[in-house]
């Protein structure tokens, strides 16, 4: 299943417009929205109840759509990373100065992770731009799993998007980058 263009450019606009999406991941369903648009990101923390001092997951279709987010990857580091991306792995990074403080919390760092799911790699793709990723639920509460829940609990807030998780056990594995220490 892939989103048709009509639907595409509804969420394009949407998320333009600062507007919050829900989407199915790797594992469960994902709040995103466009991590340039300060209070989109804002709004995703207040939504989920979430302590602004943990920081979100962005997640893109390939590197380049993470440029103006990150610093560069060195060669080692990148090398690394091939063995784990497209995947349910995301890594710990060096952000750049100007990226919105709700997406770094309290830390000096971002996490980033290259999408293997079908339909989030289709999404950034059209829209040439990576999204925050973050489950759909509010802090302490389990993830929604179904596009059927995600719509029953949140659909008056954020645009749900069709389709299905697939279907991991647990959220993306958590990654630094510089020292290859595991974090989740």
């Amino acid at each position: 299943m892939y989103y048709k263009s009509g639907l595409l450019k509804i969420v394009k606009k949407h998320l333009l417009n600062g507007g919050i999406i829900a989407y199915p991941t790797e594992s469960c369903f994902g709040f995103g929205c466009d991590p340039y648009n300060y209070k989109a990101v804002r709004d995703v923390v207040k939504l989920k109840h979430r302590n602004k001092d943990k920081g979100l997951i962005v997640v893109a279709q390939n590197i380049k759509q993470l440029n103006k987010l990150i610093y560069p990857i060195d060669e080692i580091g990148l090398g690394y990373t091939k063995q784990y991306w497209p995947g349910n792995y995301s890594f710990v990074v060096r952000p750049m100065d100007m990226v919105n403080k709700n997406l770094v919390g309290k830390h000096a760092t971002i996490v980033v992770r290259i999408t293997k799911h079908p339909l989030i790699s289709q999404l950034c793709k059209y829209l040439n731009l990576a999204l925050v990723s973050t489950s759909a639920n509010k802090s302490g509460f389990k993830s929604v799993k179904s596009y059927k829940d995600c719509q029953r609990q949140f659909g008056n807030k954020v645009f749900v998007l069709p389709g299905k998780t697939m279907l991991a056990k647990k959220p993306s594995t958590i990654i630094r980058l510089d020292t290859r220490e595991i974090l989740r």
